[in-house]
C-alpha cells in the first residue's frame, strides 16, 4: 500500500503531536524536535510490512544527531517503549 503525499503529510501531523523522546524527565515532541517529517516518509515506504515491523524499522532507519551532530543514534534508542505501541496505532489505522 502506497501513501499519497497528503496522506503522509497526515501521518506526520499525527506523529508530531503524539509521540515524542524523552531526555531524563524531558519530553520532547517530534514535531518539535524536526523529527516527525522524516519518521513518516521512513514509515509510508515500509507500511506495507504491516504496522509492528514498519513501526520498528522506521524507528531504527530515522537517526538523530545529538551533541551538535558529533554522533547519532536511532530514534528507537530515545522513545519510551509505550511510544512504539502508539505508533503501531497509528500505522494499523492506516494499513
Amino acid at each position: 500500500m502506497r501513501l499519497s503525499a497528503s496522506e503522509i503529510r497526515d501521518l506526520q501531523v499525527e506523529i508530531a503531536d503524539r509521540l515524542y523522546i524523552q531526555v531524563g524527565s524531558w519530553h520532547l515532541y517530534l514535531g518539535d524536535a524536526g523529527l516527525a517529517e522524516a519518521l513518516a516518509v521512513e514509515c509510508a515506504a515500509r507500511l506495507d510490512q504491516g504496522a509492528l515491523a514498519c513501526a520498528r524499522q522506521a524507528l531504527e532507519a530515522v537517526q538523530v544527531p545529538i551533541g551538535g551532530g558529533s554522533s547519532r543514534l536511532p530514534l528507537a534508542r530515545l522513545l519510551p517503549p509505550g511510544q512504539l505501541q502508539d505508533l503501531e496505532e497509528l500505522l494499523a489505522n492506516r494499513g
